[in-house]
């Protein structure tokens, strides 16, 4: 491939009004495969750290989705350079060049076959019936079994964030998601911890049965984190300013307890 095939791919993958140029460098990096120059819209690539050109095309379209969202923010930016963030891999990153590799799958463009190697299929569905699926379960009864602890604690007068804290040694943000993960259905263990994750964090049931469906079929993860974002944003303004209204209710009210006991202290000492 040369620079013009490569840039003519990459068109066909998603248009780009914003101009931009392609260089295969001919140059080995041990650092990157590739990179984008933003000022100069430079999509550069270190063509030698390639084997096959299905590599080269995955690096492509990396870099090329730096291009694209870079044109986004101009044009949200009334049309003007927008200053480059140092963390450009962001989950709205992953999740947008995701898409592009499966349009550029459905192209024939790039392919990702693992019969090619079989050894390797073979391997991948070990990896998921011993690893990732029996962590699943492993994970879902820890959140019942901390459900469990939580109304003995109860029960029996101790506060459960003691509990947390002092006996098991265990972060509250890891006891929350895990027990969010221990009330999901034994099935969907198959998901895996991470994405169990991100499906126990939605509260509407089509919301949680949309993102299960999506993990199914093959969405990264942050392509599903991605999804669900945008359907918030299309939430009714009028609810998603009630919402903030009562966390922001909840956090003066925690505020003041605790204005109350530092007051407090300090009167005593």
């Amino acid at each position: 491939m040369d620079n013009e095939s490569i840039k003519t791919m990459l068109l066909n993958i998603q248009d780009s009004s914003l101009e931009f140029s392609v260089l295969l460098t001919g140059k080995e990096s041990k650092r990157v495969n590739g990179l984008y120059k933003p000022d100069s819209r430079e999509i550069l690539l270190h063509n030698k750290n390639f084997k096959t050109d299905n590599e080269l095309v995955y690096t492509a379209i990396h870099e090329y989705t730096h291009h694209l969202i870079n044109e986004e923010q101009i044009a949200e930016n009334g049309g003007k350079e927008p200053p480059h963030k140092a963390r450009s891999h962001t989950n709205y990153f992953w999740a947008k060049f995701h898409s592009l590799l499966e349009i550029a799958e459905q192209k024939g463009f790039y392919k990702m076959d693992l019969s090619i190697s079989p050894e390797l299929e073979e391997l991948t569905k070990e990896i998921r019936t011993k690893y990732i699926e029996p962590n699943g379960h492993l994970m879902q009864e820890f959140g019942k079994s901390l459900i469990k602890a939580h109304t003995l604690c109860e029960q029996a007068s101790i506060r459960y964030e003691d509990y947390l804290d002092r006996v098991l040694q265990l972060p509250r943000t890891t006891a929350k998601t895990v027990t969010q993960v221990g009330t999901l259905p034994k099935e969907d263990a198959v998901l895996g911890f991470d994405n169990m994750k991100i499906v126990a964090r939605l509260k509407k049931p089509d919301e949680r049965a949309k993102a299960q469906d999506a993990i199914k079929q093959g969405k990264s993860p942050d392509s599903v984190i991605a999804m669900m974002k945008k359907k918030a944003q299309t939430e009714d303004p009028r609810a998603k300013l009630e919402k903030e209204r009562d966390r922001l209710t909840k956090t003066i009210s925690e505020l003041t307890q605790r204005l109350e006991y530092v007051e407090e202290s300090l009167a005593n000492l």
